[in-house]
């Protein structure tokens, strides 16, 4: 095999091996890409992807750039707690609703990018919705409003 035979085998399997590999690890584990489901708050249709284990729910949208026209992602925890979030990491800007085990939204807030600032669930909360930041203000989405689609309820 001459120079460029090897060079271009160990290119095809270097480019094999790298098809194998996980999309992201955490901590040394393997973080799947979330699943992706359509919500809806009164009449706004969303896109979330769920972030329902502890690595997804880790990474979150850090290092995201952008999101797409009504997009976001939506946290699950096994059980309404209360919850706090922060956004290390993330460079956009984001805005939160913590909702209850019921899809009532317990409180909104706004985060700022690369912020160590925590955000905390007015109540036990089983799910927290990230948006841009602004999304449920410019659509009149208010604490006490119901989100519909929610997993495992």
């Amino acid at each position: 095999m001459n120079m460029s035979q090897r060079l271009l085998a160990l290119l095809s399997t270097l480019l094999l091996i790298t098809a194998c590999l996980p999309a992201q690890e955490q901590d040394g584990q393997a973080v799947a890409d979330p699943a992706v489901i359509s919500l809806r708050i009164g009449d706004h249709p969303l896109t979330a992807e769920v972030a329902d284990t502890a690595p997804l729910r880790a990474r979150g949208l850090m290092f995201r750039e952008s999101l797409p026209p009504d997009h976001g992602m939506l946290f699950v925890w096994e059980q309404p707690e209360p919850v706090a979030m922060w956004m290390l990491n993330t460079p956009l800007p984001l805005s939160v609703a913590f909702i209850d085990a019921q899809g009532r939204i317990l409180n909104i807030a706004r985060m700022q990018p690369h912020s160590r600032t925590l955000h905390h669930s007015a109540g036990p909360a089983r799910y927290a919705l990230e948006m841009p930041q602004g999304w449920f203000e410019d659509r009149g989405i208010p604490p006490g409003d119901e989100v519909r689609g929610l997993p495992d309820r």
